[in-house]
């Protein structure tokens, strides 16, 4: 038996930008030696290399509020970024002093049990993607009465040549033991579904997250889950494409990560001075370098 909380108003006056967006949200992405993220915010250095000729790989964490990546991490070239999940969070937590009441939203591999147990016991939740890497979850959630649950939340865009329509359905289950994650108070699917012409694609992805239907209504849970493009979005294609990364050739110890930073500094600069275009912030700063390092020096005391 499946029982599904209605949607519910939230108060107006609170931090986000978004009426129905209280809590901060950060999103996860890591560099890898594929083309792409296999979904979202995964790319690669491609001209950077360590001494022995590997591949540089990072994990970074976006607030997805402001657009300032809070936190990198080197991944080891001898594994995956499942490591280095709990120094980012450390690193995360550092930062920003507390991170209860944050939403962290991540990506299949990270729908680890060990993963969602640090961040709850930081007083934070996980809303993770579930894909066949997680088989038995996978199953459970793909086998919910889902033709029964009523579309929480429905939203439809139109540009660039095609329209696309997302349709969220949220469910707490009662049957005994509830979801078989840590944590897990809610089983969510979105379906998304675009049309570009005359072909018409559709995908089913199945998430789980830590808040409970009376605190993250459909709406919101469609926020955070597009939310996670912004990594890829608004931090590497920016990185790719105006700073062409994949061309610097940093190779000696920590410089490739090292470099990394610094243009995640610049762009976190750029947004929170109101800037959305970094390729034309970047052009007026270079004409105009004298007012960039002014703003810079002006913000510490002057020492005799």
């Amino acid at each position: 038996m499946a029982a599904v909380d209605p949607p519910r108003r939230r108060p107006v006056g609170h931090r986000s930008r978004r009426p129905h967006h209280p809590r901060p949200t950060i999103t996860a992405g890591a560099s890898a030696p594929t083309s792409s993220r296999h979904r979202r915010g995964r790319q690669t250095l491609r001209g950077a290399r360590l001494d022995d000729g590997r591949q540089v790989h990072l994990l970074s964490a976006l607030d997805t509020d402001t657009g300032i990546v809070l936190a990198q991490v080197t991944v080891d070239a001898k594994t995956n970024e499942i490591p280095a999940f709990t120094p980012l969070l450390d690193a995360v937590h550092t930062v920003v002093g507390t991170l209860k009441g944050t939403v962290f939203v991540a990506d299949a591999l990270h729908a680890q049990a060990g993963h969602a147990r640090q961040v709850a016991a930081r007083g934070a939740h996980l809303m993770t993607a579930v894909k066949g890497n997680q088989p038995t979850l996978f199953a459970q959630l793909k086998s919910l009465p889902w033709p029964d649950i009523p579309v929480g939340n429905r939203t439809r865009d139109r540009g660039h040549g095609r329209r696309d329509t997302r349709t969220v359905k949220a469910v707490t289950p009662r049957t005994p033991g509830g979801i078989a994650f840590p944590h897990a108070e809610q089983a969510v699917r979105i379906t998304r579904s675009r049309t570009t012409g005359a072909r018409s694609t559709r995908e089913t992805v199945h998430f789980t997250v830590s808040l409970p239907a009376g605190d993250a209504a459909p709406a919101e849970l469609q926020d955070w889950i597009r939310r996670e493009w912004l990594i890829e979005n608004q931090i590497h294609h920016v990185r790719d494409v105006t700073f062409r990364e994949d061309s610097h050739q940093a190779r000696t110890g920590t410089g490739p990560a090292v470099i990394a930073t610094l243009r995640n500094t610049v762009i976190g600069w750029h947004r929170t001075n109101g800037d959305t275009n970094i390729a034309r912030a970047l052009r007026r700063a270079n004409r105009r370098s004298h007012d960039l390092i002014t703003a810079v020096t002006s913000s510490y005391p002057t020492t005799q």
